[in-house]
C-alpha cells in the first residue's frame, strides 16, 4: 500500500502525525478532574473519551437486546443529572426526524419561530467545526464558556451518581449532549426547544421527550440500514416511533408504502398526522416565498416548517399565525391535508433569514466557487447533484476560457459510496480528489476535529477504495445521463431545465490525500484569497496528474469545486475556508 502512486502524500509520515495525536487522549483523565482542568478544549477532550458517534453506531449494531432498555437507560441518566422527564415539558418541545431534510426543516423552523421574538433552543447534529455548534440559543452556538461551565457541571453531577453496580458509569458521547442540551435549555429559560433526532426515532435517545407541543417527520429514505432496517417501511416505522398521543404530527409527500406506515403508527396511539401541501399552494395570492438556503429540495423543508411553527404558535395561542385560505383535498387520499394558509410576515422573514451551513451552500472566492452539501444518501445525493447542475447552469461563463471542475468526496459508515459515486458520474468532473475527513495529519491542536474510532490505515484504505470506484465507473463512460430529465421537484423553473451532457470524452483524473487540508493546497493553487497555508508538504505534486493537474489549476479561468458525501468532510473543508467558525 505505501507503494500506491495514487496517494499524493507520505503514509509513514502521517501515521506518525496520527499516534502522536492519539497519545493526547490520555489526558486529561476522565474520572480526575479539577479548576484547572476546564478549558474548553479540555472539556471536549474528555468529552471525547465517552465516544463518538460512529463508534456508538458500531456499539448498538453488535449488541442483541432490547432496544427499548437503551431508551429507559437513558431517562436512568436524566435522574442522575437532576431531572426527571416531565421536567422537559417545560421545554415546549418541536420533535423533528426524516431521512434528510431534517436538520435543514429544524434550522427553518427556529428562525421562524425566532422572528417572532421568541428565545429558542435548537440541538442538532452532527457539528461542522466546534460541537458547542450542536446546542444553540437564539441561532447562535453556546459560548465556549457556557459549554464548558455546563459540561462540567453535568460531568461531575453524573460521577458522583453513579452506581458501583453499573458497569457504565457514563452515557455516550451523543446522549451526553442530549442531556446537556436540555440542561442548557432549562437553564436559559428558552420559550422553546426545536430537538433533532439523531439516528431513526423510536428508540433514539431524544424520544424520553413525552410531551412536544408538535412534531415533523422530513423525507424519508435509506440510512443507517444496519440499525433501522434495510427497506424504507423499515425505516418509516423507526422515524414514526416519536408521535405522541394527543400531539400533532406533521410529514411531506412519502412514497406510498412508508407514507402507509407513518398513518399506521400515528393511529395506534391517536396521534393526530397531517400531510403537508406544497409550498406552491400556501405562495397563492401572495409574491413567492425567499428561500435562505439553495436548492429546489429545501421547498419541502421549507413547507413543513411552515406548518411546526404556525402550529406551535397555534398551540400557545399566540396571534398572527397566517390567514386560512381555501383547502384542496389530499391527492394522496392516505391523511388529511395540513391547513392551507397565508405566510405571515415573520414567516417570510424567518425562511429568508435561514442559515444552515454545509447545505447546498455557495462560497465564491475570485476564481474558486466551493459548492458544499453534506449529502450522504441516494436521494440525498440526487437533490444534491441537481443542486450543484443547476447552479452552474445559471452561472455558466459565456467565452473560451477553461473552467475546471472539482469533486471532493469522502463517505463513511455503512452508505454505499459506489451508488453515490455513480449519481456524481454526469457532472463530469475534470478531477475526483478523495481523503478522509481530517482537517489535518495530526488534529492535535483541535480536539473538535479528533476521532479515535478509526486508525489512519482504515481511512486511507476507505479512500482508496473511493477512488477505485471512481476509475471504474469511468471506464464504463455510463450512457445516457438520466439528470438531463425535467426536474421531478413539482415547480421547477423550465429555464432551469438542464440540456442534456455529451458523451464522456475524457476520463478524469483521480488523487487521494491524507488530510483535508493537503487536498485543498492541490485544489487551490494559492488563488483561495481567504485559505492561504504555508508551502505544502514535500512531495505533494509527486503524482503525475497531480503534476500535470497543478498547471491546469493555475490556468484556469474558473475553478467550481464540489464537497459532497459526508457533512463531516465539509465541516473540515469549511473550518479552513472559514477561520471565524472556530473562534
Amino acid at each position: 500500500m505505501k507503494g500506491d502512486r495514487s496517494l499524493a502524500t507520505s503514509w509513514p509520515v502521517a501515521k506518525k502525525l496520527w499516534q502522536a495525536a492519539t497519545m493526547e487522549r490520555l489526558g486529561p483523565s476522565a474520572g480526575n478532574f479539577s479548576a484547572q482542568s476546564t478549558s474548553f478544549q479540555d472539556a471536549v477532550r474528555t468529552l471525547n473519551t465517552l465516544q463518538t458517534n460512529a463508534s456508538y453506531l458500531e456499539q448498538m449494531k453488535s449488541q442483541q437486546g432490547d432496544p427499548q432498555t437503551k431508551l429507559e437507560a437513558m431517562e436512568l441518566y436524566l435522574a442522575r443529572s437532576g431531572l426527571q422527564v416531565e421536567d422537559l415539558d417545560r421545554l415546549n418541545i418541536i420533535h423533528v426526524t426524516g431521512t434528510k431534510g431534517k436538520g435543514s426543516t429544524c434550522a427553518f423552523t427556529e428562525r421562524i419561530l425566532r422572528s417572532y421574538g421568541l428565545k429558542t433552543g435548537f440541538f442538532s447534529s452532527p457539528h461542522l467545526v466546534q460541537v458547542r455548534e450542536r446546542i444553540r440559543i437564539n441561532g447562535q452556538p453556546i459560548s465556549c464558556e457556557l459549554f464548558t461551565k455546563h459540561f462540567w457541571r453535568l460531568y461531575q453531577r453524573l460521577e458522583e451518581t453513579k452506581d458501583g453496580k453499573s458497569c457504565v458509569s457514563m452515557p455516550a458521547y451523543f446522549r451526553f449532549l442530549t442531556l446537556m442540551a436540555f440542561h442548557v435549555f432549562l437553564q436559559e429559560k428558552v420559550d422553546l426547544a426545536v430537538v433533532e433526532v439523531g439516528i431513526g426515532g423510536a428508540y433514539d435517545c431524544t424520544n424520553i421527550i413525552r410531551k412536544p407541543v408538535v412534531c415533523g417527520v422530513s423525507s424519508l429514505g435509506i440510512d443507517h440500514t444496519r440499525l433501522l432496517g434495510d427497506t424504507v417501511e423499515k425505516i418509516a416505522w423507526q422515524k414514526g416511533g416519536i408521535f405522541k398521543h394527543g400531539v400533532p404530527a406533521f410529514t411531506v409527500p412519502q412514497p406510498d408504502g412508508p407514507l402507509a406506515v407513518l398513518k399506521e403508527r400515528a393511529e395506534q396511539i391517536s396521534c393526530p398526522l397531517y400531510l403537508c401541501p406544497q409550498l406552491e399552494a400556501l405562495e397563492e395570492g401572495g409574491p413567492p416565498l425567499t428561500l435562505g438556503l439553495e436548492g429546489e429540495h429545501q421547498r419541502s423543508n421549507a413547507a413543513l416548517a411552515l406548518q411546526l411553527a404556525r402550529c406551535w404558535l397555534q398551540q400557545k395561542d399566540h396571534r398572527g399565525i397566517g390567514h386560512l385560505m381555501a383547502s384542496r383535498p389530499s391527492l394522496l387520499q392516505q391523511l388529511p391535508l395540513a391547513p392551507v394558509f397565508q405566510p405571515t410576515s415573520h414567516m417570510r422573514q424567518g425562511l429568508r433569514d435561514t442559515e444552515w451551513p454545509g447545505r447546498s451552500q455557495v462560497l465564491r472566492r475570485g476564481h474558486l466557487t466551493w459548492y458544499l452539501d453534506g449529502a450522504h444518501t441516494s436521494s440525498s445525493m440526487q437533490a444534491c447533484v441537481r443542486w450543484f447542475r443547476q447552479a452552474l447552469h445559471r452561472g455558466e461563463r459565456r467565452g473560451s476560457s477553461p473552467e475546471v471542475h472539482v469533486l471532493l468526496f469522502n463517505s463513511t459508515g455503512d452508505r454505499d459510496p459506489a451508488a453515490l459515486l455513480k449519481l456524481l458520474q454526469p457532472c463530469q468532473f475534470d478531477y475526483a480528489v478523495f481523503c478522509p475527513n481530517l482537517t489535518e495529519v495530526s488534529s492535535t491542536g483541535n480536539a473538535d476535529q479528533q476521532n479515535f474510532t478509526v486508525t489512519l490505515d482504515q481511512v486511507l484504505l476507505r479512500c482508496l477504495e473511493h477512488q477505485q470506484h471512481w476509475r471504474h465507473l469511468d471506464e464504463e463512460q455510463a450512457g445516457p445521463d438520466f439528470w438531463s430529465a425535467p426536474s421531478p421537484e413539482p415547480g421547477g423553473p423550465a429555464s432551469l431545465r438542464l440540456a442534456p451532457c455529451p458523451p464522456h470524452t475524457h476520463s478524469s483524473g483521480s488523487l487521494v490525500f491524507s488530510c483535508i487540508s493537503h487536498a485543498l493546497q492541490w485544489i487551490t493553487q494559492g488563488r483561495d484569497p481567504v485559505f492561504q497555508p504555508p508551502s505544502p508538504p514535500q512531495g505533494l505534486l509527486a503524482h503525475p496528474v497531480a503534476g500535470s493537474g497543478a498547471s491546469v489549476l493555475r490556468e484556469a479561468a474558473a475553478i467550481h469545486v464540489l464537497v459532497t458525501g459526508s457533512l463531516h468532510l465539509v465541516g473540515g473543508v469549511l473550518k479552513l475556508l472559514e477561520p471565524s467558525l472556530s473562534q
